[in-house]
């Protein structure tokens, strides 16, 4: 009974293992060749930079950033606008908040390259001609902040509660900025604020 159990030694592990790396090798090449089949239509990008353009606070801006780099990444290391902050890094707080075609999106979670020919704004793109935006005047004139992380993505949910609810409830005010958190708690400001701003 035990000459019926398979056996398996070291050596035939080892074996096993360099075969599939002697068939690793192999796989580049008919990685080509399959690059080689696609359609003609088919865009490829990466690894490298690949240059991506985006309507910047009202202005034409251009960027060299690889696939893989966040829209966060973007506009904080290579365009200098360090409103969005990272804190979670997940989608989860709020903080990275900018609009993307007039809608909210955490910067975090989506790819620059994701956003070429969008129209994007900041929270340093809010502010119009010298005169800050009723939601950043109200901000500050209800002291709705404390260590000011979280608000840049705040103060970008509020204004954009306010352009499609003008006279928002209470209650539509805590379901619009439900997807961003103060850690040090001043929601009570931040209510206040956001009334008084749609006033």
């Amino acid at each position: 009974m035990a000459d019926d159990k398979i056996r398996v030694s070291r050596r035939d592990i080892l074996r096993g293992a360099g075969a599939a790396a002697i068939l690793g090798t192999a796989l580049p090449a008919s990685a080509k060749e399959a690059a080689a089949k696609a359609p003609a239509g088919l865009t490829r990008h990466g690894p490298g930079a690949v240059p991506v353009s985006i309507g910047l606070n009202g202005k034409a801006a251009k960027v060299m950033v690889e696939p893989r780099v966040t829209l966060l990444d973007a506009l904080r290391d290579r365009l200098d606008l360090t409103g969005a902050k990272r804190i979670c890094d997940r989608g989860a707080c709020g903080g990275c908040t900018v609009w993307v075609n007039g809608k909210t999106v955490n910067s975090c979670t989506m790819l620059a390259i994701d956003a070429a020919g969008a129209d994007v704004r900041t929270v340093e793109g809010l502010a119009q001609n010298g005169k800050l935006h009723a939601v950043q005047a109200a901000f500050v004139e209800h002291d709705a902040l404390q260590c000011g992380f979280c608000t840049s993505g705040m103060v970008m949910s509020c204004a954009a509660l306010l352009k499609n609810n003008p006279k928002p409830t209470l209650d539509e005010i805590k379901a619009g900025i439900a997807g961003n958190l103060c850690r040090c708690g001043t929601y009570g400001h931040i209510f206040n604020a956001v009334q008084e701003a749609s006033r």
